[in-house]
């Protein structure tokens, strides 16, 4: 019995890596539900040594009933440490006051060295008396510092139509335990408005530089199965979504890695 459990659970993870990463992870707490999706590249991994990866998060939030997507509070990524984890001694640090108010191009040309990541986010923002409008942002992430001067990955939101832009500070700490990484935002109301509501994103995180003359990388992980295996499992994030009204709904991303 127990050699066809292990024979079973070695035909799932190939068929998983067959398929390119390709699964999505569901919840959904009363009528609102969550798919998120993550993939890491490279696939194949030292088993001890940390190497540079890159991570690719995307996701989506909906209603069963079709009625507004309720305000979001706050939002916490844990990213898995692998032996490695995130790394940013060494790495150009953006004020984010450089970037406040501005464009996209402006926040480049003003903090383009500290980049980290890119991506894209469609809000939702409702308008009383008429359907939610769906605002398409383009997103940059800057190794930045935020209240207080502490380490924080500065998310600069921007859209032209209507004209927006936005700076979240994702406060950073490590962490013991699966999850090496742990960032978290708050969306207070002040600054976003009554209700603001992530419909979709879709973002990646890369960055290789150079600090006293060696090669670093922003993110870094290892394969860290036990001996004589080949592929294992491993936890790639977290995301815990809280809402404003309380409550919240979390996914965890489980993927694959394959010993190089």
């Amino acid at each position: 019995m127990l050699r066809a459990l292990a024979v079973l659970a070695a035909i799932t993870v190939l068929a998983a890596l067959g398929t390119g990463l390709a699964l999505a992870e569901r919840s959904q707490e009363g009528n609102l539900v969550a798919s998120f999706q993550g993939r890491v590249a490279p696939l194949k991994l030292p088993r001890h040594r940390p190497v540079p990866i890159s991570i690719h998060l995307s996701g989506a939030l909906r209603t069963t009933d079709g009625s507004a997507l309720p305000r979001i509070a706050a939002i916490e990524f844990d990213l898995a440490g692998g032996g490695g984890g995130l790394d940013t001694r060494g790495l150009p640090v953006c004020r984010l006051r450089r970037i406040r108010h501005t464009r996209d191009r402006e926040a480049l040309a003003a903090c383009g060295p500290a980049l980290v990541g890119h991506g894209r986010i469609d809000a939702q923002a409702v308008i009383p008396g008429q359907p939610p409008l769906i605002i398409h942002t383009h997103i940059l992430v800057f190794n930045g510092r935020g209240r207080g001067g502490a380490t924080a990955l500065l998310l600069h939101a921007y859209a032209t139509r209507p004209p927006i832009s936005v700076v979240i500070p994702f406060a950073l700490r490590h962490a013991r335990g699966r999850f090496g990484t742990v960032l978290l935002a708050s969306l207070p109301r002040r600054e976003l408005g009554p209700r603001p509501s992530i419909a979709r994103f879709s973002m990646t995180l890369s960055r290789r530089f150079s600090y006293r003359g060696s090669r670093r990388s922003f993110l870094a992980v290892s394969c860290p199965v036990p001996p004589r295996f080949t592929v294992g499992i491993f936890s790639l994030a977290q995301l815990e979504i809280r809402l404003g009204g309380g409550g919240g709904i979390a996914t965890e991303i489980v993927r694959t890695c394959r010993v190089r």
